[in-house]
């Protein structure tokens, strides 16, 4: 089962109230979760780590400090210190709405396609990272990424300078033997193919890469390398620090529609904690699933529509109309009801 770590200030933060111990252990199985170990609590509020475990695999979305804060926020009807919730739709796309990317484009090569073919990305801005925010996207990255994307197979995660990078971005299959860069932790570069083998990342996940014929390397306009995905980032444009402001987040890997939930995670929990999220659109030269060009984040979600008497009878419960809109949307969703049929819409996390 996943656990997290939080930092209880920006925890509470979040939620919007400060509970104590056995109250939050209370709160948690709203989201079926328990406290694994509680902070040292001589310590003071910004230092103390709350530890929780999470015992539902199907909720990625949980997998955060974000992420639990929201679901036990809206099921006690909470908002952020009275502030108004988050709207998450104006930052989405659908098939019906595209939004604005301006120069935010990411271009994706066709060599790609057997590989790792698939991208989504999205730019923070607004305020920058401190250190519990850091390591919180660090954890965030390593939950999504080990649990939801099999040990980086099917999802990986890098973040960087925004403000330093040229756009376009490209998404590019390059000789693992002849294109070299610095990666993190390094002063000197070396080979793609090298890495797998002399760099800790390599020898970690180099398995991912090792029968390919190319390998993944993230560009900007000028040729500055991002990343290897879904292996290390370079030491430049990918060395993220407290401090930083308008970071670019993507994602890479071989499922598009797992890989597109990913995304919507990362960015709401970023709009939680009170960034602007501006979309990215990626071209791919192939199909997604979702077209060849889309702009992420987007809502790929169906909705669902069930009669009350189903509830009912699947529930064995009495529940009226009105109140199984309360319970739906102190779970995230949003519906509408026409007599007896609930139309029910998932949320962008879910």
């Amino acid at each position: 089962m996943p656990k997290i770590e939080v930092n209880e200030k920006l925890f509470f933060n979040l939620l919007g109230t400060t509970l104590d111990y056995d109250e939050l252990e209370a709160r948690l199985t709203c989201g079926k979760a328990e406290l694994d170990e509680k902070p040292d609590a001589t310590l003071p509020e910004a230092e103390r780590t709350i530890k929780i475990e999470l015992n539902d695999t199907n909720r990625p979305d949980l997998w955060s400090t974000a992420g639990i804060a929201r679901q036990l926020r809206q099921h006690a009807k909470l908002t952020v210190r009275g502030a108004k919730p988050v709207d998450y739709r104006s930052f989405f796309s659908t098939a019906e709405k595209a939004c604005d990317s301006g120069n935010r484009v990411v271009t994706v090569d066709p060599g790609l396609k057997d590989i790792r073919p698939f991208m989504t990305a999205f730019v923070i801005s607004g305020k920058p990272i401190d250190e519990p925010m850091l390591l919180d996207i660090i954890q965030t990255q390593e939950k999504l990424c080990w649990n939801y994307g099999r040990k980086r197979r099917s999802i990986s995660m890098g973040i960087y300078r925004s403000a330093n990078i040229t756009w376009p971005v490209h998404y590019t299959a390059v000789d693992p033997d002849t294109t070299s860069f610095v990666p993190l932790a390094c002063t000197e570069p070396m080979t793609c193919r090298q890495i797998l083998t002399d760099h800790p990342k390599g020898k970690e996940y180099g398995w991912i890469l090792q029968d390919m014929p190319k390998f993944p390397l993230l560009i900007d306009d000028k040729k500055e390398v991002l990343s290897m995905a879904p292996i290390i980032n370079s030491a430049t444009l990918g060395a993220v620090q407290v401090g930083d402001a308008d970071l670019l987040v993507e994602m890479t890997g071989t499922d598009m529609p797992t890989l597109t939930l990913a995304t919507s995670i990362v960015a709401c929990d970023f709009a939680d904690a009170g960034y602007t999220i501006l979309p990215v659109r990626v071209e791919h030269p192939y199909d997604t699933g979702f077209g060849k060009t889309i702009t992420t984040p987007y809502y790929f979600q169906e909705p669902t529509k069930a009669s009350l008497a189903t509830i009912n009878r699947l529930l064995g419960s009495n529940l009226t109309a009105d109140e199984a809109k309360y319970a739906l949307e102190r779970m995230g969703c949003s519906l509408s009801i026409d007599g007896d049929i609930l139309t029910v819409r998932p949320p962008e996390y879910r």
